[in-house]
């Protein structure tokens, strides 16, 4: 009990720093469009979510997720519509692709991007979506669910990391040598002083979208969590004062929100092995799923992943203790 008990706390801070993250974009973005302040923009942002979730439990989860879905695509539209204006070169990209690092503070970036992309809580969060999607199944029918769960988490790892991409490659097309570009807002304004208003408006729209419809999807990650660790359930409303409370403090503290939103996401970093590591133990165990247990050489590559991930982290730990 102990050990799962610890489990579920770092998972617990793991959804906790997906909350904190969303929640300050959604605040950025509310502050860009409209001007509020960052406080109210959370607080809005924290209920415009909350009633995502409730609407959930009334229309059921097909539809939810097509209004998820319906995000995902503005968020993609409003981080990409910048590459068509400014569309970055084929060697730039190419040249990208090989992993360099320059000090400490860009393996921070590099940490806070992994996960940004993998998002720990997602590995929990799709087993029980495909199970509520499909039901508990046995036999031929299984095989079924497992192409449907493949398909489902292949397509968001391919959409986050595709927006992650683009967002990186707008940087880098259109945002070089421009200054004040180290905050969020900078950015704004650079980009509607690069690339006009419009693109400016949509980068905006994005990121609020973002924030709405991944702060939505962090807190049912969290109950599935909590109900699969320690067997218990929570109110809605509970359940999602547990990651929203400590976001609202931060923005009531005065946190510069841009450095929030970093760090949050290395919090996401740390926790991915937690869920990779016996996530790649169980599937390669034929005793726990039998002739559906993964192949040797997927299991050898996900461990070379493993130990990548691992490895990054513990660099990012060595030098923040010996810097």
């Amino acid at each position: 009990m102990t050990v799962r008990l610890a489990y579920w706390a770092q998972a617990e801070i793991v959804a906790m720093a997906t909350d904190l993250a969303e929640l300050l974009g959604g605040a950025i973005a509310l502050n860009l469009l409209f001007d509020l302040p960052l406080l109210a923009g959370g607080l809005i942002t924290a209920v415009v979510s909350t009633g995502l979730l409730v609407m959930r439990d009334r229309i059921g989860q097909g539809p939810f997720e097509r209004v998820v879905i319906g995000m995902l695509l503005i968020i993609a539209i409003g981080f990409a519509a910048g590459l068509l204006v400014a569309p970055p070169s084929g060697a730039g990209m190419l040249g990208g692709l090989v992993p360099a690092f320059s000090g400490g503070d860009s393996i921070v970036l590099a940490a806070g991007m992994l996960g940004a992309t993998v998002m720990p809580h997602a590995v929990y969060l799709h087993s029980a979506l495909a199970t509520d999607r499909h039901g508990t199944t046995a036999g031929p029918a299984l095989r079924r669910l497992l192409r449907a769960t493949r398909l489902d988490v292949g397509t968001a790892m391919l959409l986050a990391g595709t927006v992650n991409l683009a967002m990186l490659l707008l940087a880098a097309s259109a945002l070089d040598g421009m200054a004040n570009v180290d905050t969020l807002d900078g950015v704004h304004a650079a980009i509607g002083d690069r690339l006009g208003p419009g693109i400016a408006l949509l980068f905006a729209v994005g990121l609020l979208a973002s924030g709405l419809a991944s702060t939505s999807v962090g807190c049912y990650a969290g109950a599935v969590v909590l109900g699969g660790l320690l067997r218990t359930t929570t109110p809605l409303l509970a359940r999602r004062l547990i990651t929203v409370v400590p976001a609202i403090g931060l923005l009531s503290a005065g946190i510069d929100p841009t450095w929030a939103l970093v760090v949050s996401q290395v919090v996401l970093s740390f926790g991915i092995p937690f869920a990779l590591v016996p996530l790649v133990a169980l599937t390669a165990r034929r005793d726990v799923l039998g002739a559906h247990a993964n192949h040797r050489i997927t299991t050898a590559l996900a461990v070379l992943i493993a130990v990548a991930v691992i490895s990054l982290n513990l660099t990012l730990i060595y030098l923040t203790v010996t810097g």
